[in-house]
């Protein structure tokens, strides 16, 4: 999830592909049209901008030659629900020993992973049970250090999460096993999450469980798998599109299409992954917007946890007036 004043992108109007390569950072779009009733996917390849100094340029080009050597396991998941009953996508995460199954949001704008802690002391009811850490044999809870913010007994690590919509999450944090289901390549990994303590707003009415974050942070199962080198650096998402539901997620590097096309994005203009909108089509022809409308902060946001698509007022007005003149 990210601040609604920018853009998540119409990925609720097209089925499409998201592809991120993240070493520390984000990247990049692409449009392929198709005029056949099946439609292609939209694809929008992510990539890491190469490195301004020639030391760093050095750096990052032996990283990914070194990365591309040795092919590493994809962790293969199925999505679930859908935007026009739900809000959301979701998929299965199953955590600890025995595994305890879960729904989460797939969510490109959080960094944090986290589902209802059995103790909760304000959670709704969701899909599944709350986490049992005692149930648990290979549970541990993350003991307080300097990195983290700490519980009022200055014993375990917390975190707290605030979204746009006013809804948050707070609670601590453990490493467990995680699994990705039976159709994933990858073994299961121990991996930190959230254990949730209080909900609030959407987050509390949900039916999903919680959310699995894919978004740029040290907290993240992304990061956290890549750090370990257990997978490659990317990660793949496709939709079933609207009224159809599902879809698939691929956690680690997949070969791209011979007609991958990239864009540029700045990995550091924001934390969270963003390209630069230059134009809106609507049946084939460019509103009349300037560019500097979509010269925002954190540029256009990509953010598979929004359910809309945000535009500056200027752009907002200018696209549902095309649209009325389609229909």
């Amino acid at each position: 999830m990210a601040p609604p004043s920018f853009i998540s992108i119409f990925y609720c109007l097209i089925q499409f592909t998201l592809l991120y390569h993240s070493f520390a950072s984000p990247s990049s779009e692409a449009f392929h049209a198709s005029s056949d009733s099946r439609r292609h996917p939209m694809v929008l390849p992510l990539y890491l901008s190469p490195p301004k100094s020639s030391s760093q340029r050095r750096e990052f080009e032996g990283r990914r030659l070194h990365k591309s050597d040795q092919p590493r396991p994809n962790a293969h998941m199925r999505l679930y629900d859908d935007l026009l009953s739900n809000g959301y996508y979701t998929t299965r995460l199953w955590i600890g020993t025995p595994p305890q199954e879960f729904a989460l949001i797939v969510d490109t704008g959080s960094t944090v992973t986290y589902v209802p802690c059995s103790d909760c002391e304000q959670c709704g009811k969701h899909q599944d049970p709350r986490f049992q850490p005692n149930s648990s044999s290979t549970y541990e809870p993350v003991k307080c250090n300097m990195n983290c913010n700490c519980d009022k007994d200055g014993v375990q690590c917390t975190y707290e999460r605030r979204y746009a919509e006013m809804s948050s999450s707070s609670g601590v944090l453990g490493e467990d096993i995680i699994s990705f289901g039976n159709e994933s390549e990858l073994v299961p990994q121990r991996a930190v999450f959230g254990c949730e303590n209080v909900e609030t707003g959407d987050l509390y009415s949900q039916r999903a469980d919680g959310i699995i974050g894919l978004g740029r942070g040290r907290l993240s199962v992304m990061d956290q798998l890549v750090d370990k080198g257990v997978i490659g650096d990317s990660f793949s998402l496709c939709y079933g599109g609207m009224g159809v539901g599902g879809g698939a997620m691929i956690l680690g590097g997949i070969s791209s299409p011979p007609d991958m096309v990239f864009t540029h994005s700045d990995p550091y203009r924001s934390p969270y992954y963003n390209i630069d909108l230059k134009e809106i089509h609507v049946a084939g022809k460019p509103l009349k917007l300037s560019p500097k409308v979509f010269d925002r902060k954190h540029g256009t946001v990509l953010d598979s946890g929004t359910t809309y698509a945000y535009l500056p007022e200027e752009a907002f007005y200018a696209f549902k007036g095309a649209v009325r003149q389609c229909t």
